[in-house]
C-alpha cells in the first residue's frame, strides 16, 4: 500500500469526503504556504521542534495555548484549577470528535501524559509531573511531584492523541503507540488528531497537503482556509520568489537581505515579529579534550562577534545575546551581554595550552534558522583567527536531526524556543547533564555538564515566589555565561509573508506557530 494511500485509509477513516465547516461570512479557500522546512514526522512526541510544533496546531489541539500577548487561551481544556499545592483539575470540552470518528474524553488526555512522559524528547520537560487521572470523561487532574509553578506552560504542549486510534498493534505486529526517532512508525504516518485540519498526503520533504476537518469543534473561528498545500522550499531565495511571482500565498522565514524586497513589492503584506528562539552552538567536549577546558570555551565565546553577525549578516534582524533569556523572561539578566574579545580569547588559547589550535568538524541545518548556514561559516571564519580550523558541513533539517541526534561531530549548531515560554526550559534541554532516564540533557550535544547550576535551577522550578525564583535563575544565567557552557549567537527574530488578502498578523506571534486554523483570507 502506498504512502498517500495508507495516509487516506488511517487519517481520515470515516471522513474521507470531509469538506469545511466554515463560518456563512467567508469563502472556503485554499492556502499555499512556501515553508522553509516541512515537518520531519506526523509523531508530535518522536521530535521536538518547530516543524512539528506547527504542525500540531494544524491536526491537532493543545488543552490551552498562548495569545500574542501571552496569556493562557481556553481549547479542548475550558477551566482549571489548583485543588492543592501539586494538583490541577481541568474540566474539558465536550462534543470534540477526533479526525478518525472517536468521541474525545479525559482517558485521551491521560494517555496522551503518560506517552510525553516516556518520549526522549519531552521527558524532561514533563518530569514534574508525577501523574494524571480521569475523575470523569471530561474532568482530568494532574498531579506533580511537588509545587510547580508552570503547570499551565506544559499544558500548552499537551496535545491530546486518539488513544483508541493509537492502541494496538499494526498489520506487522507493531505497537501503534511505539515512538520511533526518525524511524518508520505508525505514528509517524498516521494522524488522528482533534485539530481544523486532516493530513490528506504527505511525501517528506515534497509536499504536505490538508484538508479542513468538517466535525471540527470550534465553530465560532472566523477562519475559511478549506485545503492547505504545504511545499517545503529550503532555500531562500527561491522560497521569496514563490511568494512574488504568485506561486504560493504565505511564506515563513523572509530572509534578512529581502525584507526590504518583500516589503516594497505590490501585491504582498510583510509581517515582522520580535523573537525569543535563542541561536548559538554547542561544543561536544566527549569529542574534543580542548572543550572540557573553560578556557577555551571561553576563548571560544570570545572569538564570535555577534554584534557583527546581528549587524551585517542579520541585516539588524536580530537581537545579539549573552545569555538563554530574552528580555521579559523570568531569568533574564541584564548584566550578561555579549563579549566580543578577539585579544582575550588568543591570550586564553594559549594560557591553556593551544595556541597552536586545533582542527574541528561542525555541523549545520541550511534551512531551519534565518540564514543558518552563513551563520555557520560566520563563525567558523571567526574561530580560524584563534586558530580552530572548522570543516563545515550544512545539511536539509530532515537529515540534520538525526545526525545531531548521533552527536558524532564536534560543535553543533541549534535554535530554541523555550516551550514553557520560561527560562528554565533553555536549561533543562541544552545544558543539563544528561540524564537519559529523566530525559535531562535531550540536546546537550556538548555533554557539558555543571552540577551546581542544574541544582539551582531545578531548586527555581519549585519556588513558588516567583520572584524569588526569578533571582535563582538570573544566578544560573550568569553561572552559565562565566563557565560558556552553550556559546550564544542572538534571539532570532521572525518575518512572514503573504499574498494581499491573507490576514496573517492575527495569527503569527513570537511563538512561531502559526493558527491556521484562525486565517481569513479575502481576495
Amino acid at each position: 500500500m502506498t504512502l498517500k494511500k495508507t495516509l487516506l485509509a488511517s487519517v481520515i477513516g470515516a471522513t474521507v469526503a470531509a469538506t469545511a465547516m466554515l463560518p456563512m461570512t467567508a469563502s472556503a479557500e485554499t492556502l499555499r504556504i512556501g515553508y522553509s522546512a516541512d515537518p520531519e514526522t506526523l509523531d508530535l512526541h518522536e521530535q521536538l521542534s518547530g516543524g512539528v510544533l506547527r504542525f500540531s496546531h494544524l491536526a491537532f489541539d493543545p488543552l490551552v495555548r498562548w495569545t500574542k500577548n501571552f496569556q493562557f487561551e481556553p481549547r479542548l481544556a475550558t477551566e482549571w484549577e489548583q485543588v492543592d499545592d501539586t494538583t490541577m483539575r481541568m474540566t474539558l470540552r465536550e462534543g470534540v470528535t477526533f479526525h478518525s470518528g472517536n468521541p474525545f474524553t479525559a482517558k485521551d488526555v491521560v494517555w496522551t501524559i503518560e506517552r510525553l512522559k516516556e518520549s526522549p524528547d519531552y521527558r524532561a520537560i514533563f518530569d514534574p509531573v508525577a501523574s494524571a487521572e480521569a475523575v470523569d470523561d471530561y474532568t482530568v487532574e494532574i498531579t506533580t511531584s511537588e509545587p510547580y509553578p508552570l503547570l499551565l506552560n506544559l499544558a500548552t504542549y499537551i496535545f491530546p492523541m486518539d488513544s483508541e486510534f493509537y492502541t494496538g498493534e499494526t498489520e506487522d505486529g507493531n505497537d501503534k503507540a511505539e515512538i520511533v526517532k526518525a524511524g518508520n512508525s505508525f505514528a509517524s504516518r498516521n494522524v488522528s488528531g482533534t485539530g481544523p485540519f486532516i493530513v490528506t498526503d504527505r511525501r517528506q520533504g515534497v509536499r504536505v497537503d490538508f484538508k479542513r476537518f468538517e466535525d471540527y469543534w470550534d465553530t465560532e473561528s472566523e477562519g475559511n482556509v478549506s485545503e492547505i498545500v504545504l511545499t517545503p522550499i529550503a532555500e531562500n531565495a527561491s522560497r521569496v520568489a514563490a511568494l512574488l511571482s504568485g506561486g504560493v500565498d504565505f511564506i515563513d522565514a523572509v530572509p534578512p537581505n529581502d525584507l526590504d524586497r518583500v516589503r516594497d513589492a505590490d501585491g504582498v503584506e510583510l509581517v515582522e515579529v520580535p523573537g525569543t528562539r535563542i541561536i548559538g552552538f554547542q561544543l561536544n567536549e566527549e569529542r574534543v579534550e580542548a572543550f572540557q577546558d573553560a578556557r577555551v570555551r571561553q576563548a571560544v565565546d570570545l572569538a564570535i562577534n555577534q554584534e557583527g553577525i546581528a549587524d551585517r549578516l542579520m541585516r539588524g534582524f536580530a537581537t545579539p545575546a549573552g545569555q538563554f533569556s530574552p528580555e521579559g523572561y523570568s531569568g533574564h539578566n541584564p548584566d550578561l551581554v555579549p563579549r566580543y574579545d578577539l585579544e582575550r580569547a588568543q591570550a586564553l588559547m594559549a594560557e591553556a595550552g593551544y595556541e597552536e589550535g586545533f582542527s574541528v568538524d561542525m555541523i549545520a541545518p541550511n534551512n531551519r534558522y534565518v540564514n543558518d548556514a552563513q551563520l555557520a561559516q560566520a563563525v567558523a571564519n571567526m574561530l580560524a583567527r584563534i586558530n580552530i580550523t572548522v570543516n563545515l558541513r550544512t545539511m536539509p533539517l530532515a537529515q540534520y536531526w538525526p545526525e545531531y541526534d548521533t552527536r558524532q561531530s564536534d560543535i553543533a549548531m541549534i535554535g530554541w524556543h523555550a516551550d514553557t515560554e520560561d527560562t528554565a526550559n533553555f536549561f533543562q534541554y541544552l545544558s543539563f547533564c544528561i540524564d537519559e532516564e529523566s530525559g535531562a540533557g535531550q540536546y546537550n550535544y556538548g555533554s557539558y555538564c555543571n552540577e551546581e547550576i542544574d541544582a539551582l535551577v531545578t531548586a527555581a522550578d519549585s519556588e513558588t515566589d516567583l520572584e524569588k525564583r526569578n533571582e535563582m535563575l538570573r544566578e544560573a544565567e550568569a553561572m552559565l555565561y562565566e563557565d560558556v557552557g552553550f556559546v550564544m549567537l542572538h534571539w532570532q527574530n521572525l518575518a512572514y509573508a503573504a499574498a494581499e488578502g491573507v490576514d496573517v498578523e492575527p495569527v503569527v506571534s513570537a511563538l512561531d506557530f502559526p493558527y491556521l486554523g484562525d486565517l481569513v483570507i479575502n481576495r
